[in-house]
């Protein structure tokens, strides 16, 4: 026999009509809809958007941090993991994670998609490279505007190589051109908004670390203190005490790949510029202690902590301790 359930959601209560195949009411009742539990996932940003702006009271929750405790069942079934999210809410046993606002949602899908083309294109480069070295001919050190002109110097006297290679330069012009239409609307975003400039007075932040930062963050206010935006990308040192053992591991790598990568990128740039700064003095002097790897790291973390102070407080990086005192 099927069931049909229908559900009327308002804000402070939910009534609940469960019918059979005939017709028949086989339950009703009303509960107070106190929370409405919903892991995070793929559709977890639509579906809370959605449901908040009915005004319902959403909590979206931590993956690890579900997973942990519906492990404990012995049986997987989406019932159960029902009923477990739904004890979750009730004892209050949950992590909320933030939902990004829809501005910085479509910032992210820019940023990622921009990588994907510049990826992909220089995939295409690889491969041609190593395709051709098979045949003797070897491409050289040359940029990526006279890239397609080397190959097909290359192929000009080889009419069965030159028509293989063909239909990976369209596509590698292609890729290219939407690149460049991808990066110039980055470049706009970032040029009109005015906490992206003031983050790239931090030196080794450009247009594109600004703004993931920005995009990643999206409040500022959630972080109660600056010093924890490097935990949660990823940046800070795994802990496991238990009993008289006691160890510190390596970076946690947690939280949002893409601007950890950035973060690090940005760190690196720092310290191989003839620019100097308190900021760079500092991560030298780690450097010299526990070496360039670990000093880079150190430096990416701090550098999360000092752009959500900027942020925070309207201010630009000061360059030195005197400045920074004053």
């Amino acid at each position: 026999m099927d069931h049909f359930a229908g559900l009327d959601v308002s804000v402070k209560e939910t009534s609940i009509c469960i019918v059979d195949d005939t017709g028949r009411i086989v339950r009703e009742v009303k509960v107070a809809s106190e929370r409405i539990g919903l892991e995070a996932g793929p559709m977890s940003q639509w579906l809370f958007s959605v449901l908040a702006e009915a005004g319902l009271p959403m909590i979206c929750v931590e993956t690890r941090h579900m997973r942990a405790v519906l492990k404990a069942q012995i049986n997987k079934t989406d019932r159960n993991d029902a009923r477990g999210i739904a004890q979750m809410m009730r004892v209050g046993l949950y992590r909320p994670v933030h939902v990004k606002t829809l501005r910085s949602q479509k910032l992210r899908m820019l940023l990622t998609h921009r990588k994907l083309l510049q990826s992909k294109a220089i995939a295409i480069d690889n491969d041609l490279r190593g395709t051709l070295r098979n045949f003797g001919l070897k491409v050289g050190m040359v940029g990526a505007v006279r890239f397609e002109a080397r190959i097909k110097e290359l192929v000009e006297n080889l009419p069965d190589l030159a028509e293989l290679v063909e239909p990976l330069l369209v596509v590698r012009r292609v890729l290219r051109e939407q690149f460049v239409i991808q990066h110039r609307r980055l470049l706009a975003i970032v040029r009109d908004d005015e906490v992206c400039r003031r983050l790239m007075t931090v030196p080794g932040v450009g247009p594109v670390v600004s703004l993931t930062y920005r995009a990643t963050v999206d409040v500022p206010a959630r972080f109660h203190k600056s010093k924890s935006v490097g935990a949660v990308f990823g940046l800070t040192c795994a802990k496991y005490q238990s009993g008289e053992v006691e160890w510190s591991g390596r970076i946690s790598r947690c939280g949002d790949e893409m601007m950890r990568v950035m973060l690090y990128e940005a760190a690196q740039s720092m310290m191989h510029s003839k620019k100097w700064s308190w900021l760079k003095a500092w991560a030298m002097q780690i450097a010299k202690r526990r070496g360039m790897k670990k000093a880079i790291v150190a430096l990416a973390r701090r550098l999360a902590v000092i752009m959500h102070r900027i942020w925070v407080d309207g201010t630009e990086f000061r360059w030195t301790r005197e400045v920074a005192a004053a």
